[in-house]
């Protein structure tokens, strides 16, 4: 029987115990403030946490030569407590950026403790100098506190911008976003995914009975939504998904007729030149 996560005599093992991983493949990393280029770790961003973080020194000490798949990322805090900032799925070295120095590796987000990201908090050992700890020597770590859930508020239709793996957590059933699934589930559109990687837009629409969240719900099961373009992206790289950003050029009602909806899509293909310079085929 699982143990409730609010139990005060939880440890890091507990919690990995409620998932499939093996204590083999965790790597808890604890990023304090002032470490290079984290000159603030408030002010950081996801991006420079995420590149200070796949940077690794060639002979660290500290850290493993042969580092396993799950890399759980810690920000420190005061007494000795540090929270969970992120959990990344390490698809390996990338030998062709390695220098005299450093290695690089090909560090994705994962969804693995996406529910306790930003609310596990965790007492790390007073030897803060073991900032990269394997998961059999971190796994008694005791948990400090999970702090509460808040939904998040819907921003608007014209505030939603989104990465591949917000869009994946706002469709799924977790309960922080069901403001934003209440929303996206009320109107037909049209939407925009650009690729972060090249600037290249893709211009689409939902209309009907699927409505934007069930549009959307296709990109962040598969990747590609079933539209040739992307699907192609993904025959090289099975996760360049991960480089695409979702927002909304316009949304209509319910009951909007189906060629106001087609119009707009045409209408937005010719002004962002998609269809010459983009994703769109047609």
């Amino acid at each position: 029987m699982h143990k409730n996560p609010r139990d005060p005599q939880l440890t890091l093992r507990t919690l990995l115990d409620l998932t499939d991983i093996p204590l083999e493949e965790v790597l808890f990393i604890r990023h304090s403030q002032g470490a290079a280029n984290l000159s603030s770790l408030t002010e950081s961003t996801d991006e420079s946490i995420l590149r200070y973080t796949r940077e690794q020194a060639v002979h660290a000490r500290k850290f493993p030569q042969d580092p396993p798949t799950y890399w759980f990322v810690f920000l420190a805090e005061t007494g000795g407590k540090c929270r969970l900032y992120a959990v990344y799925e390490n698809n390996g070295e990338v030998l062709a950026e390695r220098t005299a120095d450093h290695r690089y590796f090909d560090l994705h987000v994962s969804q693995v403790f996406a529910t306790y990201q930003g609310r596990l908090l965790i007492k790390w050992t007073k030897d803060y100098i073991n900032w990269a700890k394997l998961g059999r020597y971190a796994q008694n770590l005791a948990v400090a506190e999970i702090a509460p859930r808040e939904v998040k508020d819907f921003p608007g239709y014209d505030n939603v911008v989104l990465s591949y793996a917000e869009l994946q957590q706002v469709v799924s059933e977790d309960s922080l976003y069901v403001k934003w699934r209440a929303a996206l589930e009320a109107v037909q559109g049209i939407y925009l995914i650009t690729d972060t990687v090249t600037g290249k837009h893709y211009v689409g629409k939902a209309d009907g009975s699927e409505r934007i969240l069930g549009r959307w719900r296709t990109y962040a099961a598969d990747g590609h939504g079933g539209n040739v373009t992307l699907r192609e992206l993904q025959v090289t790289d099975a996760d360049y998904a991960q480089s695409y950003q979702f927002s909304l050029l316009r949304v209509f009602g319910p009951q909007t007729p189906q060629l106001e909806v087609d119009q707009a899509e045409t209408h937005f293909k010719r002004a962002l030149l998609s269809r010459q310079f983009g994703l769109n085929r047609n």
